[in-house]
């Protein structure tokens, strides 16, 4: 395997210009080739990372032999197929969120991966997010008690697509995050939806999840609310966490609220406190994206945001729109 670290990135959309300025700052001169194929693209790339070439061709990128690693962020649509030639042709890749738009999709471009012993990973940001790791951490240290229930709120006014549903819009995200809490997969999954602003395209939905060990979740996600709420809840034997993304400041906190049977059989409350946690805030999800996505190739270790936590994630949403379809 060859540890070496040059980059390109491809896609220079909104999201694609945080990557440019992100890499340029990491990376520096190992960033070297961009793509995009709007040729207006270039003057703004040029003035975030003048040393870096710039090309309209993907093919460009494909055949360039010095290029070992590529980010994408280009649409969706365009993954499976941008993905599996970056592959085939001995390129380690982070896709952006999802990796595909179906599940045997990524499972192929997995198989690839392993067969010429490439990094396939995929942008699932929040996984690096310092208050998410704070919880994992939390939850590993037993600070919490055994594991109970996770439920996540991701509600907004806005923005409304018409080609995917709030599920694929919205949830991922979440899916992602209940998948590395929980380090298990669902046993059941039901999830019910409704459509107001488009025929068959839902607006709201609330996905709920059976995990092994008695651990259940549930994912309430919507863009007809009337204000922005982004909320994790994490409930535990011995103690509780709020992760309150809208939140200026203590976005994080620990909660000693729970039940135990008293000696004589009946509940008891715990006493009451709340605790803010703090965690580094200013730490840049996106940096340790890109900082593993280079450090598992250099390391040729597995990465946090690898393609087998995504393709499970791939899979749980398409069994939840299924659920919801049938319902």
């Amino acid at each position: 395997m060859n540890n070496n670290f040059s980059l390109a990135l491809i896609g220079c959309g909104k999201w694609g210009l945080n990557h440019l300025k992100t890499a340029t700052k990491l990376f520096g001169e190992d960033l070297k080739l961009v793509c995009d194929l709007n040729s207006n693209s270039k003057n703004t790339v040029k003035q975030i990372a003048p040393f870096v070439s710039f090309t309209t061709s993907i093919q460009e990128v494909i055949q360039n032999k010095k290029i070992n690693s590529c980010i994408v962020a280009t649409p969706a649509s365009t993954h499976f197929e941008i993905g599996k030639k970056l592959l085939q042709n001995g390129k380690h890749v982070l896709i952006e969120k999802p990796m595909t738009l179906r599940s045997d999709e990524s499972r192929i471009l997995a198989k690839i991966a392993d067969e010429n012993n490439l990094i396939l990973m995929v942008g699932h940001l929040l996984l690096y997010h310092p208050a998410i790791n704070e919880i994992k951490k939390i939850i590993k240290d037993d600070k919490i008690g055994q594991l109970q229930y996770i439920y996540s709120n991701r509600l907004n006014l806005g923005t409304i697509r018409t080609e995917e549903n709030v599920l694929w819009s919205f949830a991922p995200h979440d899916v992602a995050i209940l998948q590395y809490l929980t380090d298990s997969y669902p046993i059941q999954i039901t999830s019910k939806g409704a459509s107001f602003l488009n025929k068959n395209i839902e607006d709201t939905t609330l996905t709920m999840f059976s995990y092994p060990n008695n651990i259940h979740a549930h994912i309430f996600v919507s863009w007809l609310h009337p204000f922005k709420e982004h909320r994790i809840i994490v409930i535990g034997s011995k103690g509780m966490l709020m992760f309150d993304d809208v939140e200026k400041q203590n976005k994080l906190k620990f909660y000693s609220k729970g039940f135990n049977y008293s000696e004589l059989g009946s509940l008891e409350k715990f006493d009451e406190s709340e605790i803010t946690i703090p965690y580094s805030a200013e730490v840049s999800p996106l940096e340790e994206e890109l900082k593993d996505f280079k450090n598992s190739i250099k390391l040729n270790k597995i990465p946090i945001a690898n393609s087998k936590h995504a393709i499970e994630v791939l899979t749980i949403l398409e069994e939840a729109e299924r659920n919801m379809k049938n319902a």
